[in-house]
């Protein structure tokens, strides 16, 4: 249903409508040796660790005109790390009409919307094959609001704020608002597709499967990365110091676990 600016600002009450987004993202690493292993992890624990997420996390409530409430974060033993964010209603009243676009947002700049209590988590998880040489890190981003804005508004900088092979990204829209006239609005705003808040130029870069169920307000995408350059997935050398057989075999073990992630099964 395609809403006027006049109807979706003139609601009875607040706007209580949830609006979900879960961002899922994966890197992939080659670590052959234990030394290499200790070293990726040591490098992701660093490079993402509970300081570096939270600057991340409040850039994204920035993006969607929040207010930061409360900030829980926590660097966890052997590795990984967790941030949540409660966050509250921006100091506007209105939220202007190209809140309602299906458009990348902005990197980063600050959108001013409204809404009232939610919140904003991360949490990472860097783990690896006990036998073939295979490091992942995964990286969970939930960002949940009430109110006249989409957390969509934040997908194009969280892509650009992680380095991924493989995006799984969850949209959902749920509860009712009411207009004055008491009629209920399961939707405040347009949405064909999570690829209309992805800009061009990164959609270029990936293959990408939708499946939607848009009776439901449900909304999913998956991405991976069409560009394979073996030298991205070595830690600390590069694959001239590997015979070609060697080239071969850790290429086949690294498409392999990315079909995996991106098609959800076992390959043999």
């Amino acid at each position: 249903m395609k809403l006027t600016p006049e109807q979706r600002i003139q609601l009875h009450g607040f706007n209580n409508l949830t609006k979900s987004l879960s961002f899922n993202m994966y890197d992939i690493c080659y670590t052959e040796t234990k030394e290499e292993r200790e070293a990726y992890l040591k490098y992701i624990d660093e490079q993402y660790n509970a300081d570096r997420l939270t600057s991340i996390l409040k850039d994204v409530s920035d993006i969607i005109g929040a207010h930061v409430l409360n900030i829980a974060k926590q660097d966890y033993i052997p590795q990984g790390s967790s941030v949540t964010l409660l966050i509250s209603e921006g100091p506007v009243e209105e939220a202007p009409t190209e809140s309602f676009e299906e458009s990348p947002g902005p990197l980063p700049a600050t959108v001013v919307m409204q809404l009232d209590k939610s919140h904003i988590t991360v949490h990472t998880y860097p783990e690896y094959h006990p036998d073939e040489g295979i490091s992942t890190f995964r990286a969970d981003i939930d960002v949940s609001t009430c109110g006249e804005i989409s957390p969509l508004k934040a997908l194009n900088y969280l892509i650009h704020s992680f380095d991924t092979d493989i995006m799984t990204i969850d949209y959902r829209v749920r509860g009712f608002t009411r207009d004055i006239n008491g009629h209920k609005l399961f939707v405040d705003h347009e949405i064909s597709s999570i690829q209309n808040y992805i800009p061009e130029e990164i959609k270029s870069l990936y293959d990408m499967i939708d499946v939607n169920v848009y009776q439901e307000n449900i909304f999913h995408t998956k991405c991976k990365l069409k560009a394979f350059d073996l030298n991205n997935y070595l830690f600390g050398y590069t694959k001239d110091k590997l015979s070609p057989e060697k080239q071969k075999d850790i290429t086949e073990s690294l498409n392999m676990e990315m079909d995996e992630i991106f098609y959800g099964k076992n390959m043999y």
